[in-house]
């Protein structure tokens, strides 16, 4: 075999024996009549050193595949973007390995946590190198980003759709909020069927929001036949995997302190469905537990729209919760809480969350509410209201 210069390896004994020459030797001298034994270092042998005679080491020596083996290992396992962008500043080779799309390939999400203000065409393009190697992760990322933030719709849809065919959840479902809202579009644009068709996708693959969407849909008859037991099933079932998450996870102490047991649905008189003796799981809105971590792209979403005075455009909302980052692309896309009207969302699922995290302790009735230009709640769309929470 023969590493990346060209050069046959070693035999492995004859690199053994000068391995063991390049010890450090005894040296008899005698000082003052006296006899002393000093050690004497000696050099690597050109073979075994390098070419360059003790300048190179033995990384040199190792074959591309295994460097672009041990660099997939260190892609997949990184924890923020610098893990992977510091090792491709270590050395031109390493630089060079590191982008091999077999690499690129297999980064992990958290590679491409890169923050709004750190956003630039390097970023972009590695974001783009990732996507074009394959990574269903950098498609999604990418293809939010460009549809929402960059406004380019049609490339953004196209780079969510090549990760949904994938099988990646969450962009099955970032199309299915896209479908129900007619995002990029008009209202006439909406595709309540294959909205719900995408949803179903998602939450064969356990994708908690989808669950809980497809559950609301099922409910209320919204783009589907309305089943209200299967409704309340896909419910029960997206709280059970919402607490099952915290639950397993080693880091959370709620296993231990069991408050998610405290929600009480007579201190919500707006709850729709307070089925049972106070049981979470059998509420519309799950236990209550920590939101779980935003994705990178939702969270790029916020902080980019954040740094605009959070106005994605004139006339433009943004969703409520925190945790999603999503703009309106057109006046009066998202519904409003029909109670208060401070609030829109848009979809049922990030409803479901802001309510647990904050809007349940905010939400009051008002007789009447207004939009920024003074009209009234009933917004564009016939469907502009969200039910009650």
């Amino acid at each position: 075999m023969r590493t990346r210069r060209g050069l046959c390896y070693p035999i492995v004994g004859a690199c053994t024996e000068k391995m063991r020459a390049a010890k450090r030797r005894k040296v008899d001298v005698h000082v003052g009549g006296e006899h002393v034994g000093l050690e004497k270092k000696l050099r690597f042998s050109p073979e075994v050193a390098g070419d360059s005679g003790g300048g190179d080491d033995l990384f040199e020596y190792l074959p591309d595949d295994l460097v672009i083996c041990i660099l997939c290992k260190l892609s997949s396992s990184a924890l923020c973007p610098s893990d992977f962008v510091n090792v491709l500043m270590t050395c031109k080779r390493l630089n060079g390995l590191g982008l091999h799309s077999l690499v690129l390939s297999k980064a992990s999400q958290k590679t491409f946590a890169i923050r709004a203000k750190n956003w630039s065409d390097s970023a972009h393009r590695f974001l783009k190198l990732c996507a074009d190697a394959g990574n269903i992760e950098a498609c999604y990322t990418l293809g939010m980003i460009r549809f929402y933030c960059l406004q380019n719709r049609g490339n953004g849809a196209s780079l969510m759709a090549k990760a949904a065919i994938g099988s990646h959840a969450p962009a099955l479902y970032s199309l299915a909020v896209i479908q129900f809202n007619g995002s990029g579009g008009s209202k006439n644009d909406k595709d309540l069927r294959a909205g719900v068709a995408l949803c179903a996708r998602a939450a064969f693959f356990g994708h908690i929001d989808a669950l809980r969407e497809l559950g609301h849909c099922l409910q209320d008859g919204y783009g589907v036949r309305q089943n209200i037991a299967e409704g309340r099933r896909f419910l029960v079932q997206a709280n059970a995997r919402e607490l099952a998450v915290v639950l397993t996870n080693p880091n959370s102490n709620m296993s231990s302190t069991r408050a998610w047991l405290t929600w009480n649905p007579q201190n919500h008189p707006n709850h729709r469905h307070a089925s049972g003796p106070g049981c979470p799981l059998l509420s519309d809105f799950g236990c209550n537990v920590p939101a779980p971590e935003a994705h990178p792209a939702s969270r790029f979403m916020a902080e980019w729209f954040a740094s605009r005075g959070g106005v994605p455009g004139p006339g433009l909302r943004l969703c409520s919760h925190a945790g999603c980052g999503r703009p309106e692309t057109r006046k009066h896309e998202f519904r409003r809480c029909s109670v208060c009207g401070a609030v829109n969302y848009c979809s049922r699922a990030c409803q479901a969350l802001d309510w647990k995290l904050r809007h349940k302790e905010q939400c009051a009735p008002v007789e009447r509410w207004l939009d920024e230009d003074g009209e009234g709640g009933e917004g564009e769309d016939n469907d502009d209201v969200m039910p009650d929470s």
